[in-house]
This record gives structure tokens, sequence and C-alpha cells, in this order.
């Protein structure tokens, strides 16, 4: 274990009006704490799990590099400044580590080969091919297998998102096997429950008031699935 702790301080909040800060979970949720190697935050979209992961990552020092700026129509000057808010407790100090999600890692494979086309020997890293020469299934189980070797603490955005059930397998077993070597802490933001019945994993629910913890049959997700492979052969879906 890396981080043990965090702690959402709403005194600190600039605002009560205004996104993230308005949201209920983050106004009534005072602290997260971590004692699995495996973390997932799991609930609705619009819950706030993935505003969260990126406000810890960025408290923690870990960079989200890549972003592209966009011109909005309507800015909101407080969308990710939730990390001030946002206090770290370590275990032995802090790690390095890194923040994944499937769009930056776009950006992250295309910068990637430019580096290669003047050092080919920076692939070896990711098994010896461009990232962008492989399916993006591929290239993110190349990307994983070869980060996750390296001690630290990830966070990872909805993963499954370009992966496919045997893909999210794959990452499943490197996450496992991530634990297993004791180097590695993951936090990850998921809907998927192939990646939320990881062993021993710690799941927060973010439908709750504050964020709560769950078991995995007990997630929404889990039974929404299984309902509905139980029930295929209706007309209709009847949960709402």
């Amino acid at each position: 274990m890396h981080l043990n702790k965090i702690v959402v301080n709403s005194n600190r909040f600039p605002t009560k009006e205004y996104y993230p800060f308005n949201l209920s979970v983050f106004q009534s949720t005072g602290s997260i704490e971590f004692s699995s190697p495996v973390t997932f935050f799991t609930g609705e979209n619009g819950s706030g799990k993935s505003t969260l992961l990126r406000a810890i990552s960025k408290a923690c020092g870990i960079h989200i590099w890549g972003e592209v700026e966009r011109t909005r129509y309507e800015n909101n000057p407080y969308e990710d400044e939730l990390y001030r808010a946002v206090d770290t407790e370590w275990a032995d100090g802090s790690v390095p580590g890194s923040y994944f999600d499937s769009q930056l890692f776009r950006n992250f494979a295309s910068m990637l080969d430019e580096w290669a086309s003047a050092d080919p020997a920076m692939l070896k890293y990711f098994g010896g091919k461009s990232l962008i020469t492989q399916s993006h299934g591929q290239s993110l189980m190349s990307f994983f297998r070869s980060r996750f070797l390296i001690k630290g603490l990830y966070f990872l955005d909805e993963p499954e998102t370009a992966l496919s059930p045997r893909s999210q397998l794959k990452l499943l077993n490197v996450l496992n096997e991530a634990r297993a070597r004791g180097n590695a802490q993951f936090i990850i933001a998921s809907h998927s429950p192939i990646l939320l019945s990881c062993p021993m994993a710690e799941i927060y629910n973010f439908d709750t008031v504050p964020v709560s913890h769950i078991e995995y049959i007990e997630t929404e997700h889990y039974r929404i699935y299984k309902e509905f492979m139980e029930s295929r052969n209706n007309s209709t879906i009847t949960r709402q």
C-alpha cells in the first residue's frame, strides 16, 4: 500500500454553487480510506467518481499530461479545482505513478511514435511495437503490461471503454499479477462487472451520499448485467 487515505475538506471549497463543489457526494464525504492494493470507484455517470479520481491524482502530485485545451461556450473556472481541497495520507511517503484515460492515451501513443522516430529503442518498453500500429485494445494492453511492472500509484478512469470483454479479463489478470508483486496500488473508476470482480478489491459506491463501501454482487452494474442475462429472452427489460 502506498496511499492510505484521502480527506475531502469541504470547508476549503471556494463555492458550493458550481460543479464539482455543488455535488452532495463531495460536500458530505469527509474521507476515503484505502485498505486494498486495488480500489474501485463505481456509480452512475455524473456521480463524481471520475472527478474525484482526477482530483486525487493531482493531489498526489501526479501530472495529468496530454490534455488539449478547447474553447468552450461557457467556462467553469472551478471544474479542475477539487484537488486543492483534497489532502493525502501516505503509508511511507509519496510514490510516482500515472493517470490513465482512453482519450489521453491516444495522445500519448501519438507522441511516443514521434519520439520513437528519433530513438526506436523507446518502443522496447512497449513490446517493441508502435502503439498506434496496434489495435486500440492491443496497444492498451501493451501499455498496461509494461507500465504496471514499475512501483507506483496508478489511477485508471474507465479503462474498459476501449477493451473487449476478453481484453478486460486480460487486464484483470494484469491487476492480479501486479497486486501479487506488491509494488503497485490502483484506484480505478469503472462500470465493468468484469473488472469489479477483482479478488479482494475494495469497492466504493458513488451513488450513495456519503460515498460508502459496497459488495461486488450488490453493485448496480453487476445486478443489471445479471438480470439481463437471466431475462434476455423477454421482450422488454423492466428494470428502470
